[in-house]
């Protein structure tokens, strides 16, 4: 089992690498530094900082119990030589950093590209090369420092082998992956928050190979303020709920173990005809309103989401819609006669009619129109200290609850405490109603509030969706909750 090592504990340059000092991987390998902005200089022989590390046990909440206690340095020097450069259409620019972590294993000698297939087992291969996408803006603003001093080191380690690109704008990871060429790496990595996947996934989607381009394994690298896939991922793993810097170094570690898992996608489909593409959530009303809201407060993390909530419940809207639901086990009986025409290059959302036409009649239509919120939820965290849905992930299914309208703000906010821990079912509040479902409808009937998918803002209006199953990869140590995760073998990208 590859070693995984925890955070550094040295000062810190400006970039987050120790004063002084360039990464130099562990034994054979060998470093190499392209005009990296954020480096301070370009002294790749110089030694690393020591970090202390163990054998590779996750984190948990104490902190008597983390990795280890022995300290390990990272070695100097590099045999092999000096690292071969890739190829052109994987060619490095002023926001890259690449590391071959092997001696001998040149890039050029399998024509600047690596295999894109997992290993038997649903694994990513030992080594392996991988894209690292970082938005430096994301949450407290240290993304960058805790990406050389945290993960670096670990990569390292494992005989993982890495390309930065830095993001300087929204949108622009979607920009990067739409035509980015996938064949040079074995995964994308994606260390932010939840609303750089969101992108990721997008411009995946937005290529003319969407098809095979969606099948590249993923890993989410919590850097922002939410994080709920990545504690999702680290809940699947069978670890214990943490946040920050322990849930950074749980998830580095399922990237060193390289296990994979499949994946729902959530299709979306909204009435100006935009098609978005979700891991994580849709919500609308209350939960929206906050994660929107709270934004002018990113800088304060996770707390953030404490603030918009009690500002939010000092001014606590109505939200008036529509809503209808097509449940589990009616889906499993009465497939859709007629689907959607409208795709995605082929993406057919079998469970949908158009949007000008009624729902189907095995739908369930929800009789009231005044909520409080609506949350769609792929996973098990709406955050990494909001365990929203308890019960686990299912397979080709989501979570819907909404909380209808009437709920008192202090019913209101005594759910949201109990969602730390995971207990709000348990308050048997009649307010809140919760269903597995595979597709569902929204329609807004007030312009009131915005939709947040995947922590991000779309146009409050009429929208439905459903779940595509085990549709895209992504790292995880899981052994339960993730739906499907029977070994299947990969497709060849």
């Amino acid at each position: 089992m590859p070693k995984c090592l925890a955070p550094c504990t040295d000062s810190d340059g400006p970039d987050g690498r120790p004063p002084g000092s360039r990464p130099v991987p562990v034994g054979r390998s060998a470093a190499f530094s392209l005009s990296d902005p954020a480096a301070p200089g370009n002294d790749a022989g110089a030694p690393a900082a020591p970090v202390s590390g163990g054998e590779g046990e996750p984190h948990s909440s104490d902190h008597g119990g983390r990795l280890g206690s022995t300290d390990k340095r990272l070695k100097e020097g590099a045999a092999g030589g000096a690292p071969t450069a890739l190829g052109t259409s994987c060619e490095p620019d002023s926001r890259v950093e690449v590391m071959d972590s092997v001696a001998g294993w040149g890039l050029a000698a399998f024509g600047g590209f690596v295999s894109a297939v997992a290993g038997p087992g649903g694994q990513l291969p030992r080594p392996c090369t991988v894209l690292v996408l970082l938005n430096p803006r994301g949450g407290k603003g240290k993304g960058l420092q805790l990406f050389w001093k945290q993960v670096q080191p670990q990569l390292v380690q494992a005989d993982i082998s890495f390309k930065l690109l830095l993001t300087e704008r929204k949108n622009h990871a979607r920009e990067m992956v739409r035509a980015e060429e996938l064949g040079c790496w074995d995964a994308l990595v994606v260390m932010s928050g939840d609303g750089l996947m969101y992108e990721v996934i997008n411009g995946l989607m937005d290529r003319p190979d969407w098809e095979t381009a969606i099948k590249k394994p993923l890993c989410s690298l919590p850097a922002g303020s939410g994080n709920a896939l990545a504690a999702s991922l680290n809940h699947y793993a069978g670890y214990e709920q943490v946040t920050n810097d322990d849930l950074l170094t749980n998830c580095t570690l399922l990237l060193c173990r390289r296990v994979l898992a499949p994946m729902n996608l959530l299709s979306l489909q909204m009435a100006s005809g935009l098609r978005l593409f979700s891991v994580l959530s849709l919500a609308w009303g209350f939960i929206a309103d906050v994660d929107i809201e709270s934004e002018k407060y990113r800088r304060l993390g996770e707390m953030r989401f404490t603030l918009g909530t009690f500002l939010r419940l000092a001014a606590l809207r109505i939200y008036r819609g529509r809503l209808a639901y097509l449940p589990v086990g009616v889906a499993s009986k009465k497939p859709t006669g007629s689907p959607l025409e409208q795709q995605h290059q082929g993406l057919v959302d079998a469970h949908l009619v158009p949007l000008e036409e009624p729902v189907p009649s095995h739908w369930t239509v929800v009789p009231e129109q005044d909520f409080v919120l609506v949350l769609a939820l792929l996973h098990s965290h709406l955050g990494s200290e909001m365990f929203a849905a308890p019960m686990g992930s299912m397979a080709g299914a989501m979570h819907l609850f909404y909380v209808r309208a009437g709920i008192s703000r202090a019913m209101l906010l005594r759910l949201f405490l109990a969602m730390e821990k995971g207990r709000h079912m348990e308050l048997d509040c009649p307010y809140l109603v919760y269903v597995p479902v595979v597709a569902f409808r929204l329609e807004p009937q007030d312009g009131k509030g915005v939709f947040a998918v995947d922590g991000e803002m779309a146009v409050s209006e009429a929208v439905q969706g459903q779940v595509h199953p085990d549709y895209l990869w992504v790292v995880s140590g899981g052994t339960e909750s993730l739906p499907s995760l029977e070994s299947q073998p990969l497709p060849r990208l």
